[in-house]
């Protein structure tokens, strides 16, 4: 199903991730990564987050993995960690035990979404990435579940001047797979083109997000 882009303006303050530029500046614990594997009906993801939101999410054998230091130290199983090291309730999570706070979030919110019992993400996201990356990056997270969108698209709506190629190399090199949902973009004769998780995963999350009316009409 289509989607109809809105525009989108370019001139926001210059950044390299996606929290605001009026946010104070974080303490170095903050910038620390932690990550941990989920398994999924697509495979294994890496989910990687700091203690204040989730930075990336990728398949283990994607285009684009990242290097060691993008995915941090790992919390082998965050639900556990957080049954073994809990934390006053009138204490403010921080470093590992609020990442692992949000890996575990991620892992449930990620287990609902494949089990199709929800269609969008609550979790904190900030990836870092070029201030045209971020630009497309945002753009995507505006495309519901059940719509594509296509590259000329979103050209059109992140400005003038931003080439079609361009665009789809920022989406190319997304970061959070999934929560942010490159695999809605297509080409604008309707095929899959490129996508670094590959085209059968990019083939069954579009089915996963079809709305039931379209399914079951399928069907007969």
């Amino acid at each position: 199903m289509p989607f109809a882009p809105s525009a989108v303006h370019t001139h926001e303050p210059t950044r390299k991730s996606m929290t605001k530029a009026t946010d104070s500046p974080q303490p170095p614990e903050a910038l620390t990564r932690w990550y941990t594997r989920y398994s999924s009906p697509v495979g294994v993801l890496y989910i990687a987050a700091r203690a204040n939101a989730i930075v990336g999410i990728w398949y283990e054998d994607q285009a684009h993995f990242p290097l060691p230091h993008e995915l941090g130290e790992l919390i082998e199983n965050p639900g556990t960690y957080l049954r073994e090291h809990g934390t006053a309730e009138d204490e403010e999570p921080t470093g590992e035990y609020a990442a692992a706070q949000l890996l575990s979030r991620a892992e449930a919110e990620l287990s609902e979404y494949f089990e199709r019992k929800r269609t969008s993400f609550t979790l904190p996201l900030d990836p870092e990435g070029t201030d045209f990356q971020l630009i497309v990056w945002e753009h995507l997270k505006t495309v519901p579940a059940g719509y594509t969108t296509t590259y000329g698209e979103i050209s059109r709506a992140v400005g003038p001047g931003a080439p079609a190629q361009a665009v789809g190399q920022a989406v190319g090199r997304n970061k959070v797979s999934i929560m942010i949902p490159c695999h809605r973009v297509i080409g604008a004769d309707g095929s899959l083109t490129g996508y670094a998780g590959g085209v059968e995963r990019k083939q069954f999350l579009l089915d996963l997000e079809e709305p039931e009316e379209v399914r079951e009409a399928r069907l007969f």
